[in-house]
């Protein structure tokens, strides 16, 4: 092996990177073309699979030209969406990239997220081959094809996310160096390019979810269902992993740098001679850069998968296409109103946010107009349709799409636009939610006035009076929710609740329609947040003052102002994030007990409307399983979040402990010598990956362990128990964490002191305390959500046969499958014991430093 390692590194760096395009290739090549290779196993098989073809809908009559051609359409936006990625990547990296000294600080921060991320995928990268071939392996079903695609679409959807998270990171490392010397000739400069290098990981997010969800439909039709689960359980995993490892690492740096530079030295963010400056600097590309693009990835993929396959379950495969054409709608309306972000070269902070805003209502506006006329030209249901997809008969008035009301078909026969009135609630909803987190995280407000009022008297004022906010914040938004929920319900009112849930997951799809956009803004943070850093130690103050007096000060005024953009941008699609996990977990929460109810997922599109009715009515706190599971399930997200928050405290104490060593040296306290960035850099390193794995078997292992051992109803209880304080916790640690951070700015631009004050250390402290709320355990609650759903999803076939309460197998067969149960709960056992024991083990490195 290690003469393997040798020989790979001999090759130069083009070689290797030629050489994974080159597998990536090979990977996705096999997954096209492996299924139509395989040979079935039986003679019932072989028949069954005689009947499904890959491509099918190019020759299927049910299938229009108009709707092929749709497709198509889709896929070519889908990559016009990554070609104007590609388009902005030269446009960044032609610009001006500085001094020397700055581009040195930049090269630091840049190759320290490089080996964090090298790191995280040697250590999650056989986990995810073990799952795909465990996918693979336990698919239940009796068609190859499908066992094939549920396992390739995982792996391909696992890449696409992985893709995503590193561009993401890799593109902020370098266009942080270019805002930073933007900044010292314009602020409009600045803006673009910060805004920009956002935009290429939203497109790319934009373009590899429309483009995998439209390839497997294109290829497995209205049978997709496997495929999809798999294609968004693989973004999902891969999120919540970059979501932990990254999120731990960027809150134990910037917590570690603030108590030691900020609290005990009075020295500012980020001074040269705070040993963690370079590591607080590489953790908000390694957190917030990649692991929230990957974030919004699972979250786009996840809420076109629930759209889809309930579309398929209800609407046929109308349902199924108009969710893509929306997306690729969403795309288009992207790439125009991302380009509009402009500012002027005076420009200030308020006039910045506004035209990030205004794009984003500009995309609103192309997107609505879009989709609706869309669904005005396409969601047309006549007789011809009803026949050949019988299941859409019951999603209207006794079977007549005419009795419709006005609203849904304005006075027009076979029309029904409410998909499009739901993707219109949707768009509210991301606003609504925006709205919702600037009122309680917005310096502008009371809330975060209310914290800095509190500093005054001091640091356990600031924190009860932050937990006040962050509760309040919490009803807000779950009532925000719940009115986009209620209305999606009455919207569909008087059909079949599975009818309910695709508008449900059509609200979704609206949400995220502008994922671009929402991406852009999110990126544009840490963005900000580096080129301020970068030019904190990176500028020449008298070189600059000689070349153009007062060029220093302006310069340093328009990264302040950037930053504060970018906090409030990356705060508000917080808020999004996690309502699009609500939205998803609820929408594929539908698609549990359909297959409960019917056995398998093959079988959906079979199902009827009172076997729905009377398996969803099983799922009932009356039932003491369910309950039980219920309350399992709500614990879940706790232990998650003190996994997480622990393992951030840990790494801080030794990050403290390793500046306090590095400032009591003399040269380095003086600048005339450079502290040891790369040990703090190797703390956190090591401290983000120790914890990787275990809150990862904690999300996988738990579902299991409640299935087979209580069986799939009180599964079902675990899962809305999961899904209700999952989103409590993550708005509640999201919103107090981010007003905790904008009191201590707020106090820092003036008030009551500013900084040095007594009021200055006591926010420090809150937004110390926050740190790891907004940026590591609460942002991480949302693929965790996502991931049980998915799990449950996939496993629920082997659930069904094999749980240790009633098993669905003959009456020979039930010793076996109680024995298989009580084997699969031993190792879920063991292994959530060994997760929760590696939480709270220090590691050996760190142990022995002390010593």
């Amino acid at each position: 092996m290690r003469g393997l390692q040798n020989l790979f590194k001999r090759f130069s760096k083009e070689s290797r990177r030629n050489y994974l395009i080159a597998m990536m290739v090979f990977f996705a090549g096999a997954y096209l073309f492996l299924p139509g290779t395989c040979f079935t196993q039986a003679e019932a098989t072989a028949s069954h699979e005689s009947a499904f073809k890959l491509f099918g809908l190019f020759s299927d009559p049910r299938f229009k030209p108009i709707e092929v051609y749709g497709l198509i359409a889709v896929l070519f936006v889908a990559i016009a969406g990554l070609l104007y990625a590609a388009m902005l990547v030269k446009q960044v990296r032609r610009a001006e990239q500085g001094t020397k000294q700055m581009q040195d600080i930049a090269a630091a921060v840049r190759e320290g997220a490089n080996a964090y991320l090298s790191a995280q995928f040697k250590k999650i990268g056989p986990l995810i081959i073990i799952i795909t071939i465990l996918l693979f392996l336990t698919y239940t079903g009796t068609v190859d094809l499908f066992r094939w695609g549920r396992a390739g679409a995982f792996f391909i959807g696992a890449l696409f996310s992985g893709l995503v998270g590193f561009v993401g990171m890799r593109l902020a490392t370098e266009g942080n160096l270019r805002v930073a010397a933007a900044a010292k000739h314009s602020y409009g400069e600045a803006l673009q390019l910060g805004y920009r290098t956002g935009t290429i990981t939203g497109m790319l997010t934009d373009g590899l979810g429309l483009l995998g969800g439209t390839m497997i439909f294109i290829m497995y039709g209205e049978q997709a269902y496997e495929a999809l689960l798999g294609f968004g359980f693989g973004g999902t995993l891969l999120a919540l992993f970059m979501r932990v490892g990254g999120g731990i690492y960027t809150k134990a740096a910037d917590v570690g740098a603030d108590l030691v530079g900020k609290i005990e030295k009075d020295i500012p963010e980020d001074d040269p001679r705070n040993a963690a400056t370079i590591a607080d600097n590489v953790g908000d590309n390694v957190g917030d850069c990649a692991g929230m693009a990957a974030d919004i990835f699972e979250s786009y993929e996840v809420t076109i998968v629930a759209a889809m396959i309930l579309g398929m379950a209800t609407f046929g495969h109308k349902g199924v296409i108009f969710p893509l054409l929306v997306r690729g709608i969403g795309v288009l309306g992207s790439i125009i109103s991302t380009y509009t972000v402009k500012a002027g070269a005076d420009d200030t902070s308020d006039t910045a946010l506004k035209s990030v805003h205004r794009g984003f209502w500009i995309g609103s506006i192309i997107s609505i107009i879009g989709f609706v006329l869309i669904g005005y030209f396409y969601l047309n249901f006549d007789a011809a349709y009803l026949i050949g997809n019988p299941t859409a008969l019951a999603g209207f008035p006794n079977g007549d799409p005419s009795k419709l009301g006005w609203f849904a078909n304005f006075g027009i026969a076979g029309l029904d636009m409410r998909p499009a009135i739901t993707c219109l609630i949707g768009i509210f909803l991301a606003v609504g939610l925006n709205k919702v987190t600037s009122y309680y995280t917005h310096t502008s407000y009371s809330p975060v006035k209310s914290l800095a009022k509190a500093c005054q008297t001091g640091h356990a004022t600031n924190i009860i009076q932050g937990f006040a906010v962050g509760y309040e914040s919490t009803v807000a938004a779950v009532g925000v929710i719940a009115v986009a929920i209620f209305l999606s319900v009455l919207t569909y009112a008087g059909t079949p609740p599975l009818f309910i849930a695709y508008g449900v997951a059509m609200t979704g799809i609206g949400m995220l329609t502008l994922t671009g956009n929402t991406i852009s803004m999110d990126v544009f943070g840490p963005v900000a947040d580096n080129a301020n850093g970068i030019g904190e130690m990176g500028y020449n103050k008298e070189e600059m003052e000689k070349e153009k007096p007062g060029s220093y000060k302006r310069a340093r005024q328009i990264l302040a102002d950037l930053d504060a953009v970018g906090n409030t941008t990356k705060a508000e699609t917080k808020g999004i994030a996690i309502g699009s996990a609500v939205i998803a977990a609820v929408s594929l929460f539908a698609s549990f007990i359909a297959v409960i109810a019917v056995g398998s997922e093959e079988k959906i599109h079979l199902m009827t409307v009172s076997q729905y009715v009377i398996e969803a009515g099983k799922i009932t706190v009356a039932d003491p399983t369910v309950f039980i599971g219920f309350l399992l399930g709500g614990a879940v997200p706790f232990l998650f979040s003190g996994m997480l928050i622990r393992a951030v405290g840990r790494a801080a104490y030794w990050i403290v402990k390793e500046c306090r060593i590095q400032f009591h040296d003399p040269d380095i306290w003086n600048g005339t010598k450079k502290p040891d960035y790369g040990r703090v850099v190797d703390i956190c390193t090591q401290t983000a990956q120790k914890e990787l794995i275990g809150p990862g078997l904690l999300a996988i292992v738990t579902p299991l362990l409640v299935g087979f051992l209580l069986g799939p109803y009180a599964l079902g209880g675990f899962l809305a128990g999961m899904i209700l304080v999952g989103q409590l916790l993550a708005v509640f640690m999201a919103n107090a964490g981010g007003a905790w951070d904008n009191a201590k700015k707020m106090i820092e631009d003036g008030v009551y002191g500013g900084k040095g004050s007594e009021a200055h250390k006591a926010a420090v402290t809150g937004d110390t305390v926050g740190d790891p709320l907004k940026d590591t355990a609460g942002p991480a609650i949302n693929p965790l959500i996502k991931v049980m759903n998915m799990v449950s999803l996939l496993t629920l076939g082997l659930v069904l046969k094999y749980n240790l309460i009633a098993p669905r197998v003959l009456q020979e067969q039930l010793g076996t499958a109680r024995i298989i149960s009580i084997i699969v709960i031993v190792v879920c056992v063991a292994a959530l014991c060994w997760a929760i024991y590696q939480s709270k083990r220090e590691t050996g490195e760190l142990v022995e430093s002390e010593e």
